[in-house]
């Protein structure tokens, strides 16, 4: 039996699967054992996984597409180890990420049940590092994830697998973010420790998930439906969440149901001037939206 069992979903990346398994052969921890779990690819990425032919790579495919959060699911029935970490099809581990985490969750109490690290936004197409990220919350962070995701992505995370035994896997009713919903649920039980140092390179592109509006406006939506009595507590940061979903909306053409939670933002929180900047940008039509929308992203 394995330590770690590295849980990799994916579908349709075959261009980039290999650079991810292969981060983590390279790891210096070598207690593991890879999950490549294909939710139904049409590509070419079973060849992928072929041509490495490695004992430590298990695969397993999907006869039909079932989503990211049953991918995840998949590979963590299908494992045996003490730690389950996740990596996505589009990251890449940076060589002591295994070490470091084991090491700190083995010197760590049983009350800890997560450990995250730092990582680094690279932009896929020019390799360009766009920004670093580091943590900042630990021990028992159940409030401060109701006002935003502090863990970030899935790709930093290792988990001990008696957190599943205890608050269940990833809910595949929620398509995005679906990471975040498993956080705020272990944080009910378990605590959180982190590594400073950046040790994944998160890929910023354009077919991402986190890419897609109708995807993100949809899990906002469910997020807010479970949690609306647990986020209202945080009135500023439940602002935010409307905004971000009048923004999503606007972005994606329906500027009246982005209005909508403009207004719902600024009842919550009547001091939020960007519920009110975008309320009224929101009147300039969706492409002028847009444009304004991405200069302000940049600037």
């Amino acid at each position: 039996m394995s330590k770690v069992s590295v849980i990799i979903p994916t579908y349709n990346r075959s261009g980039l699967l290999c650079s991810a398994i292969i981060s983590v052969l390279n790891q210096t921890f070598q207690d593991f054992e890879i999950i490549v779990v294909d939710d139904c690819s049409r590509d070419n990425t079973p060849d992928v996984v072929r041509k490495l032919n490695n004992k430590k790579i298990k695969y397993i495919r999907n006869k039909t597409n079932k989503g990211e959060a049953v991918a995840r699911n998949t590979g963590i029935m299908n494992s045996d180890s003490e730690y389950i970490a996740f990596l996505d099809d589009d990251d890449e581990w940076l060589p002591e990420k295994l070490t470091l985490q084991v090491d700190l969750l083995k010197n760590s109490s049983l009350r800890v049940g997560v450990v995250y690290t730092g990582y680094i936004e690279v932009d896929l197409t020019s390799q360009k590092i766009l920004k670093k990220r580091h943590p900042s919350k630990k021990g028992d962070i159940y409030k401060f994830l109701l006002i935003k995701n502090y863990v970030g992505i899935p790709s930093t995370v290792m988990v001990r697998r008696v957190c599943f035994d205890r608050i269940g896997l990833f809910d595949k009713m929620i398509p995005y973010p679906t990471d975040y919903d498993l956080w705020i649920r272990i944080s009910k039980e378990f605590h959180f420790e982190y590594i400073e140092k950046p040790l994944v390179k998160y890929h910023i592109h354009k077919n991402s998930i986190s890419a897609n509006a109708e995807t993100r406006i949809r899990g906002i939506e469910l997020m807010l439906e479970r949690y609306s009595k647990a986020f209202s507590s945080h009135r500023n940061a439940y602002s935010q969440y409307h905004i971000r979903l009048g923004v999503l909306y606007c972005c994606n053409g329906n500027t009246k149901n982005g209005r909508k939670y403009f207004l719902r933002a600024m009842r919550i929180y009547p001091v939020a001037i960007r519920a009110f900047f975008f309320l009224l940008l929101s009147f300039l039509g969706t492409n002028n939206f847009r444009r304004l929308q991405n200069f302000i992203k940049r600037f």
